[in-house]
This record gives structure tokens, C-alpha cells and sequence, in this order.
């Protein structure tokens, strides 16, 4: 990227990669509690522009995703980059804390606290860009991948700690105390 002769250099590649981003989040934004992965819009924006790079996804996507904040803020558009999230775990990245500095917000420290605040940005994107709302105005949601690890970790109930009868040392899997055997 930008290195070679007749390439567009680092600057103009984010800036095309930018303004790309937008467009790809607002249509993202067009459907009802739609959310994209860094990696899904890093190798669409990519595809769209035709600018490429070997770079890991983190070491631009951030700057790229900076750009769109900024714009989103200065149209007045709701944040589009919370609808971007991570492949493994449905979360927002720890760049988020721009889309609140932007604002005029304070920082949220609490992972979950801000994964819900993400998501009632993700629902203003949604109304924003006519997504179809249910006729109850719809509720923010978080993203799906993290939603269903949620609901797992709430599905299981603590299981007691089994201790050994004789010693009440916590007892492995076998169930075999390996202090009195």
C-alpha cells in the first residue's frame, strides 16, 4: 500500500478506505440488528476500492474507523462504527471510546456497560439509514455472538464445589482426592 511506484500512498489509501466504510455501514445500518465483523468490512472496503494492503487488520482498520466516526459525527449521523464488532466474541473494539470522546461523552470503562451503550447506537444507525423497525420502535440489541455467550453463561447454574469428605480439599473431576488416596 503506497510503497510502490503509481500506488496512492498511506494517506490517500484511508481516506478512500474511509469513505468506502461508510457507504459499506450504511448499508449494514439498512437491516434491523445487522452487525459486520472488522474483518468482513477490512476485506469489503478493500474489494470496493481496490486498494490493498499486507498489513494486519489491526494496524489500520482503527485510523480507517477513526475517519468514519469523525465524518458520522459531522453529518450528524449516529456512530455507524458500532455496528462493527469482533469475529470471536460480537464486541466492539477498544476504539469505541472515540465515538464517545467525539460526543462529548465520558468513557466507559465496563465492558458490558459499553457493549449496551454500542447497542443503542447501533439502533439509532438502524432508524437512521431505514432499516425496517418493528412497529414497537424497535430495542437495541447486542450482537448476536455476544448476546448468545451471555445467555449460555446465564443458562448454567453455579455447580457446588465438591470437597473430599476426609480432608475438605476441592475434589477433581474423577472425584478422587489425591491428598487421601
Amino acid at each position: 500500500m503506497g510503497e510502490r511506484e503509481g500506488g496512492p500512498t498511506a494517506q490517500e489509501a484511508r481516506e478512500a478506505w474511509s469513505a468506502e466504510a461508510y457507504t459499506v455501514l450504511v448499508g449494514v445500518a439498512g437491516t434491523y440488528h445487522a452487525v459486520i465483523t472488522y474483518g468482513e468490512l477490512a476485506e469489503e472496503i478493500q474489494r470496493r476500492t481496490g486498494i490493498r494492503t499486507r498489513k494486519l487488520l489491526q494496524y489500520w482498520i482503527g485510523e480507517v474507523l477513526g475517519q468514519v466516526v469523525r465524518e458520522a459525527h459531522r453529518r450528524g449521523d449516529p456512530p455507524l462504527t458500532a455496528l462493527v464488532v469482533h469475529t470471536g466474541d460480537g464486541k466492539v473494539g477498544s476504539g469505541y471510546k472515540e465515538v464517545l470522546s467525539v460526543a462529548g461523552e465520558p468513557p466507559v470503562d465496563d465492558e458490558l456497560e459499553r457493549e449496551h451503550h454500542a447497542a443503542a447506537s447501533r439502533l439509532a444507525c438502524y432508524r437512521r439509514f431505514g432499516a425496517t423497525i418493528p412497529p414497537d420502535g424497535g430495542t437495541p440489541a447486542l450482537a448476536p455472538r455476544l448476546q448468545a455467550a451471555i445467555t449460555r453463561r446465564e443458562g448454567k447454574p453455579d455447580r457446588p464445589v465438591r470437597v473430599c469428605e476426609r480432608c475438605f480439599v476441592e475434589l477433581p473431576a474423577t472425584g478422587v482426592c489425591g491428598t487421601c488416596e
